[in-house]
């Protein structure tokens, strides 16, 4: 079976690896890049008045990389005694084992990985800051409840997804057919649909009638407003999580 992939190039190695080994043939179709903002002075200055704030939150890795890479360009070797003055919270496990590879160990993790969820863990709110390191386009729902609860949400704009160029390899593994795609977020969704269609293909009648795979709920809502029948959702929204589900339908269809 053949697995569409339509994260970036640069994540979505170990998830091929995966893909191969449990006997799925990856397909490598990158629809978004990751880029820093061009003008980090905000976010410079947050860190620099890091004490300042209660929380200092994660929602990906993306912010995580962008955040650390900062740290390491103004100067400051060792993120731990600069973060020492902020308690730390990630949402999901991958965004947590990234911040330990810099030598942060997270406060809060929430069983659940969306941005909201990590709310009650952060305690009482009232009258405190919380440092957003976000996408552009970032859902609004955490910050939101951050302020409902009484606290100062700082959305600090660290970098930007944007569609990615055509990888010609995958767009002709597409036009021949694959069995499955996987979305693992919403702007993975809106791209892959904006790309197939400015390259002739209807999104939602594809060459192999394939499967739609999705990593959480947010972006399985994301595909069924853009039209897509989602045949699978991951228990856990991680791509470890989309290939389990994906490995149970085969298993159930094969009947082994």
């Amino acid at each position: 079976m053949k697995v569409l992939i339509t994260r970036p190039r640069a994540q979505s190695a170990e998830f091929g690896t995966a893909l191969q080994q449990s006997g799925f043939e990856p397909v490598y179709f990158p629809v978004i890049e990751i880029h820093p903002v061009d003008d980090f002075s905000e976010l410079d200055k947050a860190l620099s008045e890091i004490e300042r704030y209660a929380w200092l939150v994660f929602t990906s890795v993306n912010a995580v990389d962008v955040v650390f890479d900062r740290i390491a360009i103004v100067g400051t070797k060792h993120a731990s005694p600069l973060l020492g003055h902020v308690k730390i919270a990630a949402v999901g496990p991958k965004t947590a084992e990234t911040l330990r590879k810099y030598g942060i160990a997270p406060q809060f993790v929430p069983d659940e990985f969306v941005g909201e969820a990590i709310l009650p863990g952060l305690g009482d709110l009232r009258g405190k800051w919380v440092l957003l390191p976000r996408a552009e386009i970032a859902r609004q729902a955490l910050p939101e409840a951050i302020v409902l609860a009484g606290g100062v949400a700082h959305e600090i704009i660290v970098y930007q997804t944007l569609p990615a160029e055509v990888d010609a390899e995958g767009l002709a593994a597409l036009k021949a057919g694959v069995d499955w795609i996987t979305f693992t977020s919403p702007s993975t969704v809106q791209n892959f649909a904006q790309i197939t269609r400015q390259n002739g293909l209807d999104p939602l009648n594809l060459p192999g009638n394939p499967k739609i795979a999705c990593i959480g709920p947010i972006t399985e809502n994301a595909a069924r407003e853009e039209g897509f029948d989602v045949a699978v959702l991951a228990q856990e929204y991680t791509t470890e999580g989309l290939l389990e589900v994906i490995r149970e339908w085969r298993q159930c269809v094969e009947g082994t």
